[in-house]
């Protein structure tokens, strides 16, 4: 079908929006509640206004560009005088409800508001109402997220991100008129809800309204204080998406410039989360070879992602059993940098402050959690997202791009196999352990290395493993967002699941998606492809790729560990889990029967 905008002709589909076919050939359109990987714009911004003229010879109307379908012989203008003047008053009116405390917003400098603010050439805002805005909720209770809905424009992508791609449905829209608030189910504080803190929300809030927590302040105290020893840990997606904060490249290595930058903020020790992935590869690999030779608790799921944790603790503590006592990198990094590397340096662990950068906002959760706490002092001290550090690295005026690489400088902790390298995506966890049971089990190395089946981008995935000429089949599974892991475990308490092995990821893609990493202001899995290329490429690069083979892994249990799931490995590598699902108190009949009393 045919028909035109701004004069020049274009072809669209049936059921294509004027936005999607104006975007397609190169027509801008401002908006702030879509996104293009987010299905059903609700329209609720009401900014992608354009002008149409339907081939029937009706007169011109003006309607929004995102939930109009593109009609045969439809003429649209996207850019007269009138439509532009409409936009300015759409969006000074949205800033009139809006928090405009800009300079102090994390989202200042990068916020969509702005942006369109400036794209429809509002030049003063004529009208200001605090006394709607400031009644507002401002809830930090989590210790991963920050809710200020004073700056929230209610777009309702974060509302359509936690419903319908997670799954988890924490967020509900209160009230009516300007009294609408997007609120946290049975109106309770972020903290206690139901939310799981995979930090989905905040990659699609526009504005300031959604946030992580910042905790950059408590990482310049750390690094200014002469007392302290700063040990620093970074992510395996880290390396492949900070750049993108720094106009460079998305998936582009930046490894060896994070230690130079961290080097230059002051840092006394900067070592690789890489390096606890394959010792976690040991230990939930043994884990697993035992649960299946002495009839264990099957099948086995991964702990590696807080978000998939908290999840299950939340939703299916009857699963609980079922998922690996095996630590997280971040925390096995934490438990062994307090002891193994502290010993190794000669270094009072009191004195030591372990600082992580990840991918995750749930990471911040999960190293508050009190079985990390060792006589009351936590493993993992602070965590930062990538933003933070994008935003910390900045502040401090250091150009990450341009940056001359470094290495890391410590030989107790310091390498890593390709295997840890692939972490980052979803289902690396799965093809990184099956390397080491392959080789456990049967004496050889995994044929190719490369576990095609495990990997992609489809929510689940399902392979199966033959070892030893097929005496020891192994049946394997992935999968990635919090709708799929609800699946899995719902197949799993029914005793549909014919698995071993599990592997889930909280955020869709994995860590390369998750909540804490950079932004993309026209897509919501805008850089998936390029960072899940990038990390497969580092694990093809490296020269030792399977965990089993790291010489410093090795080192690890004869200097220290003994050996895989041993008593001392138990204890400082291994956790437990919480039910922590919430019980309404009444059903409605109980309600019903009380009010009758009354």
């Amino acid at each position: 079908m045919i028909g035109s905008i701004n004069g020049k002709p274009v072809e669209f589909s049936e059921n294509e929006t004027i936005l999607q076919v104006a975007k397609r050939n190169g027509h801008f359109i401002p908006t702030l509640c879509e996104m293009a990987d987010l299905d059903h714009t609700p329209g609720t911004c009401r900014v992608c206004l354009v002008e149409i003229q339907r081939r029937n010879g009706s007169g011109p109307q003006v309607v929004t560009s995102c939930n109009t379908p593109m009609e045969e012989g439809m003429a649209v203008l996207t850019r007269t005088p009138a439509l532009r003047e409409q936009q300015r008053l759409q969006v000074e009116l949205l800033l009139a409800d809006h928090n405009q405390d800009c300079a102090v917003c994390i989202r200042h400098g990068n916020c969509e508001l702005q942006d369109v603010a400036q794209f429809v050439g509002l030049q003063q805002s004529r009208y200001h109402y605090p006394h709607f805005y400031e009644q507002r909720t401002r809830d930090d209770s989590s210790a991963a997220i920050v809710r200020d809905m004073s700056k929230c424009i209610r777009c309702l992508r974060c509302v359509k991100v936690c419903r319908e791609i997670q799954g988890t449905d924490a967020l509900v829209i209160t009230e009516k008129g300007l009294a609408t608030e997007i609120s946290i189910r049975d109106s309770l504080p972020l903290g206690s809800s139901d939310c799981v803190a995979c930090g989905q929300c905040i990659l699609v809030c526009p504005v300031g309204a959604l946030a992580e927590r910042d905790d950059t302040e408590t990482v310049i105290d750390y690094l200014y204080d002469p007392r302290i020893v700063t040990v620093f840990q970074f992510a395996p997606a880290i390396r492949v998406a900070l750049g993108e904060a720094f106009r460079m490249p998305p998936g582009e290595n930046v490894e060896g410039q994070i230690v130079t930058a961290l080097k230059h903020l002051g840092a006394d020790v900067v070592l690789d989360t890489n390096f606890t992935a394959d010792l976690v590869i040991m230990e939930e690999g043994t884990e697993l070879l035992h649960r299946i030779e002495k009839g264990g608790t099957l099948p086995m799921f991964t702990s590696c992602c807080p978000g998939w944790i908290n999840f299950a603790e939340k939703n299916f503590p009857e699963i609980l059993p079922h998922i690996s006592t095996t630590r997280s990198p971040q925390q096995c990094f934490g438990s062994m940098a307090k002891t193994y590397l502290a010993e190794g340096m000669g270094i009072d662990p009191k004195t030591m402050r372990v600082i992580s950068i990840m991918p995750c906002t749930a990471k911040k959760e999960e190293a508050k959690r009190p079985e990390f706490l060792n006589k009351g002092t936590p493993d993992v001290d602070v965590v930062l997202t990538t933003r933070e550090f994008a935003r910390l690295l900045e502040r401090e005026g250091v150009d990450l791009s341009t940056l001359e690489p470094s290495a890391y400088d410590n030989p107790w902790m310091g390498d890593y196999t390709g295997a840890a390298a692939i972490f980052g995506t979803t289902g690396g966890v799965m093809e990184a352990a099956l390397r080491t049971v392959h080789k456990v089990v049967t004496g050889d190395e995994l044929e190719g290395i490369e576990f095609q089946p495990v990997r992609g981008n489809e929510k689940v995935r399902e392979a199966k493993v033959d070892l030893q000429n097929g005496s020891h089949p192994v049946k394997v599974a992935v999968a990635h967002s919090l709708k799929a892991a609800r699946h899995m475990a719902e197949m799993v308490l029914a005793g549909e699941a014919p698995y071993h092995f599990i592997e889930i990821m909280a955020c869709p893609g994995g860590c390369m998606g998750g909540g804490g990493q950079p932004r993309s202001k026209k897509a919501y899995q805008a850089s998936w492809q390029e960072r899940q290329n990038a990390l497969y490429a580092i694990d093809r690069q490296r020269s030792v790729r399977q965990s089993h083979n790291n010489p410093l892994i090795e080192k690890i249990y004869d200097d220290f560990l003994e050996e895989p799931n041993s008593h001392k490995a138990h204890d400082l590598l291994h956790t437990t889990y919480r039910k922590r699902k919430r019980t309404i108190k009444h059903t409605m009949k109980e309600i019903w029967q009380e009010i009758e009393a009354r």
